[in-house]
């Protein structure tokens, strides 16, 4: 097993976080209110499996987070539970792991997130249109194979009792924000 590499960027009410992982297959974006996120998926020739766990820094809200799968990378805005910089993306304090990067295209300083233009690229100017809404999709157990449901048509998952989002989806590029199109 293997970790992709995420580049992660912040501003006071939500984080970005890019997964690269070329030809991801059958991804799976688990993420839960206490501020827990998992990702799986194969990729490469071999199907070789990669996997992430991290236990975010703080408190997420999951139902006004969003995804995008593209045919690069796997997008995710993870809106905080509470308005408010981070010092740092996981709990655990000391050096992050090496697969856990600044996405120093998409990231404002504290001090100038309000500003007009703020930083020019950072995460005020990422496209969130694209992203799907959590709430679209089935929030766990469901076993069967992303390619045979269409994403449109997953129950809706406030009627679901389990606190953990699952995603899964299939790679779209025509889902993709402008910025990850201009990447790809």
């Amino acid at each position: 097993m293997r970790h992709p590499e995420i580049v992660w960027a912040q501003h006071s009410e939500r984080v970005f976080l890019t997964i690269e992982l070329p030809d991801a297959k059958s991804p799976v974006v688990k993420i839960e209110p206490q501020g827990k996120l998992k990702f799986s998926a194969t990729a490469g020739a071999s199907d070789e499996k990669y996997e992430v766990e991290l236990e975010l820094f703080k408190e997420i809200n999951v139902e006004a987070s969003k995804i995008s799968t593209g045919a690069r990378q796997i997008f995710v805005v993870i809106e905080k539970a509470e308005k408010m910089w981070w010092p740092r993306l996981i709990k655990s304090e000391g050096r992050a792991p090496p697969y856990l990067k600044v996405d120093w295209n998409k990231w404002v300083d504290e001090d100038e997130e309000n500003e007009v233009g703020g930083g020019g690229g950072g995460a005020e100017d990422f496209e969130l249109g694209g992203l799907g809404d959590l709430s679209n999709f089935d929030m766990g157990g469901n076993e069967a194979d992303s390619d045979d449901e269409d994403p449109e048509t997953l129950p809706d998952a406030s009627k679901k009792t389990d606190t953990a989002t699952t995603l899964e989806k299939t790679a779209d590029p025509e889902e993709l924000p402008d910025a990850a199109k201009a990447e790809s």
